[in-house]
């Protein structure tokens, strides 16, 4: 190669791979998509360069783009402009992509905390909108996508032909950052030495059944344990510290645990109601999804039963492991009976262990022919798979709503629950339609314990707190044995498989999504890697008076009474006659900036009268007597978690 060509050529290699294009008179862009977009954080999939999130050409209402990056709501982008930029203008809107007239966005644009755009919200089919920003001296740049108030599904956003226009007097080179984390803080005491037994003050079981129930109990081992009053049938295996053997007939006793050491002892009793719905208070365990996605295998579930076992969290409570999506094999070609794949080779050997740690067994299926991962489903053989589930010594079924074209939810499940009623096991029977024809309107009726009432739960401010504030109207349908179920817990290190991360919620965000989902004795399912548990995280998910508030034998769940500039104060009634009282920053700030709020809280603002003893929860503090308010402060996405007694 001549040397002028060699020299041509290297040029345009330059040109071609920099950031930084010459445009009119010296003025310089820099395109979007240039930038580090692994920066971006987004509530599904990976965002794309030149692509919409799916691989496809950036398309919206028929114009196709040649340039820009493809994303999907929830979505955040922080630019450090150091200082040079003056201007960003792109094109926005949802990708053609999505084949259904589903979905909708906002696209907002702020420099430093001021918002300089905001599309309103955008549904497929919507004209492209122009974004234009005035940048000068702004030090950063968001470029935010949140979803238009139906979920984030299908919410595939593209930001068009996107480009800074920087200062060309100025060297200053943008550069995407990663997104500012705050630091975790612990708010609850530390594990007492003394026990607390920390069994719900009720417990449902079939008739002659088998039965196993493992005696949670925190403080400083060796505990001298004893169980008094078991019916007839059931004995008290202290080596597991576990109650164990077969139910009877239907009936209720009163059954009294105590629990000494050299610290102190504690005496607890609960009724075992025999012929009640199971799941008298929400189920507490664990699930693979939110972690491991299909990458889930037996190992991975051995390892989450180790770990609530050895962390301590099943002395809290925490009781169930439960496999998702991805465990199916073939049918037999005899028999149709359900195989696991090669990543699960004896399920019934894997019930076994979990159960030998004290815990219970869960699996998943679908409603349909195929389950949402693309394997095995039920439909045509409900009453199969319920008897093979009950083979295996399976103690929880979730059922999706998958590969269901034509099909009407109710009696689909109507067959599904008849078949687990039938399969001669204690099941409990977990309902996944995503609120598809109100489930909380018949989900007890057809043998429902728990149906989901939205679609699925993210990482993300705008995904939890939309999910768990859109609860109130639904308190109605909550009651021992039937709970409406807002989806798993996204905290902890969760990633949807192979490879995990922290939360993206913030510390307060953590907090505000524990006590709603207590608040509104919604069932409460971990999705993170419990063998990755980090102190804020353990201490979050083992605060036993928070969790009281979930297990409460009354069975209500929490009502708005308060809904006023951002925030609002959710009460649930408790079976001691006290309430249980959150007060949350509900904003919906893109940018959080500021210390907290102050928020004074009457009594009469929640039907309340006279002097209320108030504890403070999570620090498990009492805050003293007060006659007429108490005045609190909010941290931003936070809350104050509250008990409030009555001074007789």
């Amino acid at each position: 190669m001549e040397k002028g060509t060699f020299l041509l050529v290297s040029i345009m290699i330059i040109f071609a791979l920099a950031p930084v294009y010459i445009k009119a008179q010296g003025e310089r862009i820099v395109r979007l998509e240039d930038l580090d977009i692994t920066k971006i954080t987004q509530g599904w999939g990976k965002p794309q360069k030149n692509l919409s999130v799916d691989g496809n050409p950036i398309t919206i209402n028929e114009k196709k783009f040649d340039r820009g990056v493809g994303t999907h709501a929830t979505s955040r982008m922080i630019i450090d402009l150091k200082g040079g930029a003056k201007s960003f203008s792109a094109y926005v809107g949802m990708d053609d992509e999505i084949k259904k007239e589903k979905g909708s966005v906002s696209f907002r644009v702020y420099a430093d905390e001021k918002k300089v755009f905001d599309s309103d919200v955008m549904k497929k089919g919507d004209t492209a909108k122009e974004a234009k920003a005035d940048l000068t001296g702004a030090n950063f740049l968001y470029l935010i996508v949140t979803a238009g108030g139906d979920g984030i599904n299908f919410d595939h956003a593209d930001w068009a032909d996107a480009v800074i226009v920087m200062d060309e007097k100025s060297d200053a080179m943008p550069e995407a950052i990663d997104q500012p984390k705050k630091e975790k803080y612990i708010l609850s005491p530390g594990e007492r030495g003394a026990p607390r037994i920390n069994c719900p003050d009720v417990i449902g079981a079939g008739e002659n059944k088998d039965f196993l129930y493992y005696i949670p109990i925190v403080g400083r081992r060796p505990l001298d344990v004893a169980v008094f009053n078991l019916p007839n049938g059931l004995i008290y295996d202290s080596e597991s510290n576990s109650i164990k053997g077969k139910t009877s007939s239907k009936g209720d006793c009163t059954i009294t645990v105590t629990a000494k050491n050299k610290f102190g002892e504690d005496k607890k009793s609960f009724d075992l109601r025999v012929g009640a719905a199971l799941s008298q208070t929400p189920p507490m365990g664990w699930n693979s999804w939110n972690c491991w996605g299909c990458a889930v295998d037996e190992n991975k579930i051995k390892a989450a039963a180790d770990a609530m076992a050895a962390s301590g969290l099943i002395n809290h409570g925490w009781s169930y492991i439960n496999i998702d999506d991805c465990w199916q094999g073939k049918r037999d070609e005899t028999t149709k009976k359900i195989n696991s794949n090669e990543k699960f080779p004896d399920m019934k050997e894997l019930a076994d262990y979990i159960h030998s740690k004290g815990l219970k067994f869960g699996v998943y299926t679908d409603s349909g022919t195929k389950t949402c991962g693309g394997y095995e489903g039920s439909k045509g053989f409900e009453k199969i798979d319920a008897l093979r589930y009950a083979e295996w010594g399976v103690d929880y079924v979730k059922c999706d709503w998958c590969n269901t074209e034509g099909m009407e939810p109710e009696p689909a499940y109507t067959i599904m629950g008849e078949a687990i009623k039938e399969c001669r096991r204690d099941i409990v029977f977990s309902i996944c339609n995503w609120g598809h024809k109100n489930p909380w309107e018949w989900g007890a009726k057809v043998g429902g314990n728990l149906w989901r009432t939205t679609g699925d739960i993210v990482d993300t401010w705008e995904s939890m707190s939309k999910i768990g504030f859109s609860q109130a109207r639904l308190a109605q349908y909550a009651q021992p044995g039937h709970w409406n179920d807002p989806d798993m817990l996204v905290i902890g290190k969760v990633g949807w498989g192979p490879n995990l991360r922290d939360s993206r919620l913030t510390p307060d965000e953590q907090y505000t999504h524990i006590s709603l989902w207590c608040l509104l004795s919604s069932p409460l399912l971990l999705g993170c890697d419990l063998t990755q548990l980090d102190n804020f995280t353990l201490n979050l998910i083992t605060n036993d008076e928070v969790l009281a508030i979930n297990q409460d034998k009354l069975g209500k769940q929490a009502q708005c009474l308060i809904n006023e500039n951002d925030i609002q104060v959710w009460v649930k009634n408790l079976a001691d006659g006290s309430k249980a009282v959150g007060i949350f920053d509900a904003a919906d700030r893109d940018i959080l900036l500021d210390d907290g709020i102050e928020f004074k809280l009457r009594w009469e603002d929640i039907k309340l009268t006279g002097k209320q003893n108030v504890r403070d929860v999570w620090k498990q503090h009492e805050l003293g007597e007060w006659r007429d308010a108490i005045t609190v402060k909010i941290p931003e996405h936070g809350v104050k978690l509250l008990k409030v007694t009555p001074v007789l």
